[in-house]
């Protein structure tokens, strides 16, 4: 499996020959990232919750890529109508290949631009042969976390939010990874892109490191094996 972090929680997600982009924020961004949407396909929209910052670019991911599918809550499927969807609830599960994805809380407010209902913030947590990777959205600490390693087995990888005043900061983040999660490795999402998540990236590392987890806060636009 490949990650490449395209800013804030937008990944994309390759395993074998699908890819999965989470949370479409590529723009603000791209000249940074290097991310051009023409240049790679899309099979697969997974989307936590819908703030701007989540959802931005979905509408042209859609245009692209009319057959790519959107995964996400009824309220935010019936929001898009876009031909293929699947509207999953917290506990759904959909296979999608050699991957199994499941919808998961998250501790977040969730509206559209406008304002109005966009159903409740959610996490997903993928397993493959490879492992368990957790994707936990924006998110507080909460001890629902605690359940999916005694649900799903060890979590290989997760990737949480870092920032501090809309989500966890690394602080937090390390907590909820050494103590609910029991997952030694860490990818820090949602954090930079504005003056009120900026982090001091040397501090946060060390603060992981002094608790024996590996935090990877990675630059936009890498690429690596996960």
């Amino acid at each position: 499996m490949k990650l490449r972090f395209l800013g804030q929680n937008c990944f994309l997600i390759t395993t074998g020959t699908t890819n999965i982009l989470t949370d479409p924020f590529y723009s603000y961004q791209k000249d940074k990232s290097g991310f051009l949407l023409e240049s790679t396909k899309v099979d697969y929209i997974l989307l936590t919750h819908v703030h701007q910052d989540h959802m931005a670019d979905v509408k042209q991911v859609l245009e692209h890529y009319p057959q790519a599918t959107l995964i996400a809550q009824p309220e935010v499927c019936g929001y898009f109508s876009h031909s293929s969807m699947v509207d999953l609830n917290f506990g759904g599960t959909l296979d999608i290949g050699k991957v199994s994805i499941d919808m998961v809380p998250a501790l977040h407010t969730s509206s559209f631009p406008d304002g109005s209902y966009g159903g409740l913030s959610c996490g997903y947590l993928l397993q493959s042969e490879g492992g368990n990777l957790y994707l936990a959205g924006d998110t507080g600490l909460t001890m629902e976390m605690k359940l999916l390693k005694e649900f799903y087995g060890p979590i290989s990888i997760s990737i949480l939010p870092v920032g501090g005043h809309y989500t966890m900061d690394y602080k937090k983040a390390a907590y909820a990874a050494k103590n609910l999660l029991d997952c030694a490795h860490v990818v820090g999402c949602h954090f930079d892109t504005f003056p009120p998540i900026s982090i001091d990236h040397q501090k946060a590392k060390a603060y992981f490191e002094a608790m024996d987890i590996e935090l990877k806060l990675p630059e936009l636009g890498e690429e690596w094996e996960v």
